[in-house]
């Protein structure tokens, strides 16, 4: 792997100038068989990097089956064709090539990282994983056990228990609710059927999205991409229909023995395609988002010295938009904590931005896009991340120009719209003093 490894490294000093350069860079691909994908041609360096996503994911877990998705995904690399997992492994090895897996909660994705002169058969390997996976009895309860290990990490765990309870509260009864992982009463049920199952429901060229960077041209490409995909099943469109989110705020504390709390909230956001997201985005930049520079780490951490970390974040899923944001600290801070950082909520909902914080946040989020294309993997993130979004193929071009034609008057209106102070549904982990579960956060904060 060390070959690799050099080469990666060698690259990241190649790829930055993509950001500075026009989209005709990003050829869109179609094979002879109508596989489409995204691809960056580079031959300054021998590598190919790719990454497939296959929207759906964990949403796409059958009720009482949830982790079935994850499951699976994890057992892909464990056995496939007549290889198990150790002779699986040790082909890549000797490839110096590398083939990833993962679940999300809205889709299933693969990255692949490959020297350019063994990327043939390299992808013959994530051919047959897809195709010929075993899913053997043996596999299945190891992999099974390693998931059943992280659920019970996560139970000591006080932000992924407050992370969970929130979803469950906010979701009721969507598949959002409960986590990619599924449960510890779920994953212990699943059967082999319930993963093939999944697996059935996983992959399909129709929810397909292809980014590819690097040492290998147009005409090979779309060759390999019909001997590594042409063969999956065509499968469907998924149905995008939004799914109800919690319309009122609340308080929950869920009582444990740790001497800081976990603190996650948030209320209902707004989709990746809302005309508003460019102004929302630079809105919670200047609110939450922008680490030491926004105003909840100013008012939280700097003037009081309440808590090393605060944060506010968009967070668009497939079937629903959230604004989220979140804190840890010390028992004793939280209740002030909580109690300002819906201060901030509401004084950005009714005031909007300063010029000055506007034209700093322009400044920064348009000259830290170059960062995002600062080696092959992200390179191809964005491609498949543009493609999932509904993005043009020239958005690398316009991105900044949204960004700077954002206006106060945009914010404000934004803000009105999406910032709903009173509508913030707060988890507690821990044990803050003088707070209690409660209908709304000011009633749940004695004092």
């Amino acid at each position: 792997m060390r070959t690799l490894a050099l080469a990666l490294a060698a690259s990241l000093a190649i790829f930055p100038a993509i950001a500075q350069e026009d989209s005709s860079r990003i050829k869109e691909v179609t094979s002879p068989g109508g596989i489409v994908a995204w691809f960056v041609e580079e031959p300054s360096i021998p590598i190919v990097t790719v990454q497939v996503e296959f929207d759906g994911g964990a949403r796409l877990d059958e009720k009482g089956k949830e982790g079935a998705v994850n499951l699976a995904s994890g057992l892909i690399e464990e056995g496939a064709g007549d290889m198990d997992n150790q002779e699986f492994a040790a082909k890549l090895d000797d490839l110096s090539s590398s083939i990833g897996f993962s679940a999300g909660r809205d889709g299933f994705s693969i990255s692949v990282s490959s020297l350019s002169e063994n990327i043939d058969e390299t992808m013959d390997l994530l051919h047959v994983a897809l195709t010929e996976t075993l899913f053997t009895d043996e596999a299945i309860e190891r992999v099974r056990e390693q998931v059943l290990s992280n659920l019970r990490s996560q139970e000591n765990d006080a932000q992924a228990q407050a992370s969970r309870h929130w979803y469950a509260e906010v979701f009721g009864d969507s598949s959002y609710a409960v986590p990619v992982t599924g449960t510890t009463e779920s994953v212990k049920a699943l059967t082999r059927d319930d993963l093939l199952e999944a697996w059935g429901r996983m992959v399909a060229k129709a929810r397909m999205k292809i980014g590819v960077v690097g040492d290998i041209d147009a005409e090979t490409l779309a060759a390999l991409l019909d001997e590594t995909f042409g063969d999956l099943p065509e499968g469907e469109a998924l149905d995008l229909t939004p799914v109800s989110v919690r319309e009122t705020g609340g308080l929950v504390v869920i009582e444990e023995d740790v001497p800081q709390s976990a603190v996650v909230l948030g209320h209902r956001g707004i989709l990746r395609d809302d005309p508003d997201y460019i102004p929302a985005y630079v809105m919670n930049y200047v609110l939450g988002g922008g680490g030491l520079t926004s105003r909840l780490t100013d008012e939280v951490r700097e003037k009081n010295g309440l808590a090393y970390s605060v944060y506010s974040y968009l967070y668009p899923l497939d079937r629903a938009g959230l604004y989220m944001g979140g804190v840890a600290t010390a028992n004793a801070r939280v209740a002030k904590s909580l109690e300002l950082i819906q201060q901030e909520w509401a004084r950005m909902a009714t005031g909007g931005l300063t010029q000055e914080e506007l034209e700093a946040a322009k400044t920064y989020l348009t000259g830290s896009f170059a960062l995002r294309f600062d080696s092959n993997a992200k390179i191809t993130s964005f491609l498949v991340g543009a493609q999932s979004a509904n993005l043009p193929i020239d958005y690398i071009d316009t991105r900044n120009g949204l960004v700077e034609a954002v206006t106060l008057e945009d914010i404000k209106r934004v803000a009105e719209r999406l910032l709903k102070p009173d509508d913030l549904f707060v988890v507690v982990v821990g044990k803050p003093e003088g707070m209690e579960s409660a209908d709304s956060l000011m009633e749940g904060i004695d004092g």
